[in-house]
């Protein structure tokens, strides 16, 4: 499923934290958020990879688990997964009908006027009804945006993890690295256990006073512990024991920190009576799958969710230690609300040419203004025309092709991709037939 029209609808409301109105809703519900215990992840990123590992150690140690994920890559359905499967289209479509009914009921008798619930709001609400109805296990819930009050804090945690912390949507989260920290660190809990991975020493200082003024057993580096091998293997470590050397399912030496991160709520879980044998632990880290992270789907084609500056710089990293092709291209695509100054500073040593483009997502930077934004910082930068154009041009052109910037510029390289649209091209060797001229 694409999208939903309820759902449209919903977002017309934009983005308005707080955990009244959802609170409220889900009361009339009958709690379902509170159907489950839950493990809730936080960060800046990494999260999505942290609750893809949780969750493929949970349902490999026969638990069933449900997941919720944001934003989604290409359809609506990963949003709301049991056991790391996305829901069918018909369950997800009458849940959300379901909801959408109990939501205009409870708003007339309340009197509320407009959209009162935001899309990520009634997403997470879908969330918590299906899981309820599946009769889950464990909740494992990725935070939207921030955590203090972000939707999903809705939930009785039995485990926390923030993952990183960095600059990003900094015009709601605020504009140091201590202050978003502080927005992050608001999904701890009176006396649940929390794990953080490496964190810069102004969030580090927060997340603790934070913990500790909570009575939150904290574990954070250096008792988590990870070591890449030779051999691209890592092992990992925490308080409670270590596992490896295995080779993780995600690309990535950033996804070490990751993992061990996994591993400590994991052994969280284990210190509360959760069955968490390690050969179920190395199965979820090994069996790992997130779209359109460090994705290479075809020879020379390369997705990559990036659209901040910690995510591109580990994207360049990444492409440090790739050969280096006879000739790499950037498919830039990125929201209009994000400064690409920063992303672009990391990433344009990596690339012979720029070229922008944008997907079909409201907020999509145009790609002439995005172009002329960043033309300063690459000597090779040229505007695009959308995706669906763009990205058949420029891989027939280059030898590698890497989309980024934004996870839904991402994803519409990919649905182009799954759906035949590259089929026949030759990297590097100009198409043969003709399509619309890059502008």
């Amino acid at each position: 499923m694409i999208s939903h029209p309820v759902l449209e609808q919903a977002a017309r409301a934009g983005v308005r934290l707080g955990l009244e109105r959802v609170r409220t809703f889900l009361g009339v519900l009958g709690e379902p958020q509170l159907a489950a215990p839950s493990v809730h992840v936080a960060g800046t990123n990494g999260k999505g990879s942290v609750a893809t590992y949780v969750t493929g150690a949970l349902v490999a140690a026969g638990y069933r688990v449900g997941t919720t994920l944001s934003p989604h890559v290409e359809q609506l359905n990963e949003r709301v997964q049991i056991d790391g499967v996305p829901l069918a289209d018909g369950e997800l479509s009458e849940v959300i009908e379901h909801v959408a009914r109990a939501r205009g009921a409870w708003a007339e008798a309340a009197g509320l006027a407009g959209d009162p619930l935001t899309y990520f709001e009634l997403i997470t609400v879908v969330a918590f009804v299906a899981f309820a109805r599946n009769q889950v296990d464990v909740q494992v819930v990725e935070v939207g945006l921030g955590g203090r009050l972000d939707a999903t804090r809705v939930v009785q945690p039995v485990a926390c993890a923030i993952t990183q912390v960095g600059l990003d949507h900094t015009a709601i989260l605020g504009d140091t690295v201590g202050e978003i920290a502080g927005e992050k660190a608001g999904i701890i809990e009176r006396g649940v256990p929390v794990v953080a991975g490496p964190l810069p020493a102004a969030a580090r200082t927060v997340v603790q006073r934070i913990a500790a003024s909570r009575g939150a057993p904290l574990w954070a580096p250096p008792k988590l512990r990870h070591e890449i091998h030779r051999d691209g293997t890592v092992t990992l470590a925490t308080p409670q024991g270590s596992i490896g050397p295995l080779r993780l399912g995600l690309q990535g030496p950033h996804q070490a920190a990751n993992a061990a991160v996994a591993l400590g709520v994991l052994h969280r879980l284990r210190g509360q009576g959760f069955r968490m044998p390690d050969e179920a632990i190395a199965r979820g880290l090994r069996d790992a799958f997130l779209p359109a992270r460090l994705e290479e789907v075809a020879p020379g084609l390369v997705l990559d969710g990036a659209h901040n500056p910690d995510g591109a710089a580990v994207l360049a990293g990444w492409l440090e230690k790739r050969p280096r092709p006879a000739s790499r291209v950037l498919l830039l695509g990125m929201g209009a609300d994000r400064d690409p100054g920063p992303m672009i500073a990391a990433l344009a040593p990596h690339f012979d040419e720029i070229v922008t483009t944008r997907c079909a997502h409201p907020k999509a930077w145009d790609p002439l203004k995005l172009a002329v934004a960043i033309q300063g910082a690459h000597p090779a930068v040229s505007a695009g025309g959308d995706i669906e154009a763009a990205l058949p041009e420029v891989y027939a052109e280059a030898h590698e092709t890497v989309v980024a910037g934004s996870l839904f510029v991402a994803g519409a390289a990919r649905a182009l991709w799954r759906a035949g649209h590259l089929a026949g091209i030759a990297t590097g060797q100009g198409l043969a037939t003709d399509l619309p001229e890059l502008t």
